[in-house]
């Protein structure tokens, strides 16, 4: 009987001897930085004391520090029972960590711990998740507007990074999103026309977070529609805008003439006029730029700013080219805000033969053929049909190598009302011969009290410039050029870019 209750005893003791060694338990007695939210994520290192002293190798073995799930790495020293972990790179803010140690931890006897241990602290200030509470355009919604703004209104502000990472559109859509009101609003501009008339689904993937690093969650899908607005746009009417803002309603061409349709011209452009078109419907400007054209003449710009409206003004690049013909051509596709394209083509013709933009000409010339003679100077007078006629001019009356004060009269057609600029005929002026037949010095230049007070008779109306000068005659014959090169202007800034003038023959 003795015997066995020896053995019995000897079957228990194994079974016993852990409890029988285990004086206190095997655990983490306290950690750093303990749990919670740490304000200097840079500053922290993590330190785990053990109850008795850990098997130093397998403890370390069996420890980790994760940072929303990312393992972090870092260096481990040691303080009798106490280990300390040092990341490599410092903690960041707005990061959830997670300290794990295994159950399997030994310490130096052998003995392992009852239960693994977690330890949690967070660098995020707040645990509050970020909310969608708006969206524009609402759900199932549809527009008319194919350039409309998508609008997200968030509980909390987000970052701008975000966005552009976890927010998508089917069909896809690539734009520019910008943050408003504390960065609490999201407004996305698309980088093009939504197409008209399709559907269009937003989405906003769970991991959006907002700037303390929580994500919202939840996803969330937005739908909306273009297009309710069928209405063609329609050109009602092109007008012409004189400098006093008068308005004159242009009248279009067909494109084609015939003995029965003669072409249809409107006329009496001046050079300053602008061009308005109005439309049935707000159209997109940037889209007229691109469909009117010009043929004949300079382009047209566009002086509204851009946008969506019904009147859009334009005026010629440069000054056309007085009683030039030029084709306006407003061009099928200028869209509306709905992407809808105007259908017809509407063709004007113009000509630029304004009563108060033409340039400067050359009508005539007068001068004496016997300057020194007091009653009678025998004046001769020479227009543009005078082609190398003869002037008289010789030893009888311009004595040869004698300096004659004389004066040459210039008669001018020029805008209604506007006087020949006198700097500009001074400097452009000249007196050109072949074989050196004479010379001209000018020196005074008169536009009233001149030396004959009477007009040449039937140029009446026409502006007259005396130019006084010193004339030198030779006995030599040639061709002479009374002359005014290119760029003689007037007061009303006409400019005539031709060489004016009437050749002669001595």
């Amino acid at each position: 009987m003795k015997y066995l209750s020896f053995m019995i005893f000897l079957i228990i003791l194994p079974l016993n001897s852990c409890d029988i060694l285990r004086s206190s338990k095997f655990e983490v007695i306290s950690w750093t930085p303990g749990s919670g939210y740490h304000d200097h994520p840079d500053k922290i290192n993590v330190s785990i004391k053990f109850s008795h002293e850990p098997d130093k190798a397998n403890a370390e073995k069996n420890f980790s520090l994760s940072g929303n799930g990312n393992k972090i790495r870092g260096n481990i020293s040691w303080n009798g029972n106490n280990m300390v972990f040092s990341p490599i790179t410092p903690l960041e803010k707005n990061i959830d960590y997670e300290i794990n140690i295994l159950d399997n931890t030994r310490d130096t006897k052998g003995l392992s711990m009852d239960y693994a241990f977690k330890g949690n602290f967070s660098t995020r200030s707040s645990n509050i998740r970020p909310v969608l509470i708006s969206f524009s355009p609402s759900m199932y919604a549809r527009v008319d507007n194919i350039n409309t703004k998508i609008i997200l209104e968030f509980s909390l502000p987000i970052p701008l990074r975000t966005l552009y990472d976890n927010v998508s559109f089917n069909p896809s859509m690539s734009g520019l999103w910008q943050l408003e009101n504390g960065g609490k609003i999201a407004v996305f501009t698309p980088s093009q026309s939504w197409t008209n008339n399709s559907r269009y689904e937003i989405k906003i993937n769970n991991s959006l977070t907002d700037n303390n690093g929580m994500n919202i969650g939840s996803e969330f899908s937005g739908i909306f529609f273009t297009g309710t607005d069928l209405e063609t746009p329609r050109l009602l009417s092109a007008r012409r805008l004189t400098n006093n803002n008068e308005m004159i309603e242009l009248i279009a061409c067909g494109g084609y003439s015939s003995v029965l349709n003669p072409i249809i011209e409107n006329a009496n452009w001046e050079k300053n006029d602008r061009l308005l078109l109005i439309f049935s419907k707000p159209v997109d400007v940037n889209s007229v730029k691109t469909f009117v054209a010009v043929d004949d003449g300079p382009n047209l710009v566009i002086e509204t700013q851009p946008g969506y409206v019904n009147e859009i003004s334009l005026k010629f690049e440069n000054i056309p080219v007085y009683k030039s013909r030029l084709t306006i051509r407003i061009k099928p596709g200028i869209k509306d805000s709905s992407g809808i394209e105007t259908k017809e083509e509407n063709v004007f013709r113009i000509f630029a033969d304004g009563k108060l933009s033409m340039p400067p000409e050359l009508a005539g010339i007068r001068m004496p053929m016997s300057p020194g003679n007091a009653a009678d100077k025998k004046l001769k007078f020479y227009d543009n049909n005078s082609l190398y006629k003869i002037i008289p001019i010789s030893d009888e009356n311009y004595p040869s190598g004698e300096s004659i004060n004389t004066w040459i009269e210039l008669y001018f057609k020029t805008a209604e009302g506007a006087l020949i600029e006198q700097f500009s005929l001074m400097e452009l002026f000249r007196i050109e011969t072949s074989n050196n037949a004479l010379n001209f010095s000018p020196r005074l230049i008169k536009t009233n009290n001149f030396t004959i007070p009477e007009p040449e008779t039937g140029y009446e109306e026409f502006q007259r410039i005396e130019i006084s000068g010193i004339l030198v005659n030779t006995t030599f014959y040639g061709i002479i050029n009374f002359q005014i090169s290119p760029g003689l202007t007037d007061t009303f800034g006409n400019r005539n870019e031709n060489i004016l003038g009437i050749s002669l023959i001595k």
